[in-house]
């Protein structure tokens, strides 16, 4: 079964180029990513207080989306577990994050499932609607909900952000990755920043691990 969603979430990006190639090409301008604080206070699936603080001294690396999405949250995660696999031993200087963008749908049983289902070193979080919307407006995250006339009240889609955002070992934000950027270029980008925080004698390469 993970192998079937894993396939189904990549084929996204090519049986849909046009939303791929937009999504793609979506960048934080450079003034934007200055004003990028990071910083967000939520709970994770066990109802434990999580900041972007609690993990210093290690990467981050996040996105935000909802269990309820058909295609986007999917591949991004699927990404984001070739990723950790890629970078070998160096992903245990890294942790991996889903922040919610859907509270009222995603319970922290679903969300605790939905993440391990790729990579069960990915922590979902979670947290008030006004947590949720605070945490996505420090990392210039966009999303409403989109419901059909006259559907259920609880019948909805959300419109997001995509991409995934790196943040330093002292919780600040480094680098965003465009949606449909493929894993391998992510592993290799996040090594080489990994490398360069590194002191200069431990700073040697250290060869990514192939697929």
């Amino acid at each position: 079964m993970r192998k079937l969603l894993l396939a189904l979430s990549l084929s996204v990006g090519l049986t849909h180029p046009s939303l791929a190639a937009n999504l793609a090409t979506e960048q934080i301008p450079a003034d934007g990513e200055t004003s990028i604080s990071s910083r967000y206070l939520l709970m994770d699936a066990n109802g434990r207080a999580v900041s972007n603080q609690d993990f210093r001294g290690r990467f981050q690396l996040l996105t935000f989306g909802y269990t309820y999405c058909p295609d986007i949250c999917p591949t991004t995660l699927a990404e984001m577990a070739i990723v950790i696999s890629r970078l070998g031993k160096e992903a245990d200087a890294l942790q991996a994050l889903f922040i919610t963008v859907d509270p009222e749908r995603d319970t922290a049983d679903t969300l605790r499932d939905y993440v391990a289902f790729f990579d069960p070193r990915i922590i979902a979080l979670t947290g008030s609607p006004a947590l949720v919307r605070k945490a996505a407006e420090s990392f210039k995250v966009r999303y409403e909900k989109v419901r059909e006339p006259g559907a259920p009240e609880d019948q909805y889609a959300v419109d997001h952000s995509a991409g995934m955002y790196l943040l330093g070992p002292d919780g600040r934000f480094i680098r965003k990755f465009a949606y449909a950027m493929p894993a391998a270029q992510i592993a290799e980008q996040i090594h080489e920043i990994m490398a360069s925080k590194r002191p200069r004698a431990a700073a040697r390469h250290v060869p990514i691990a192939s697929q």
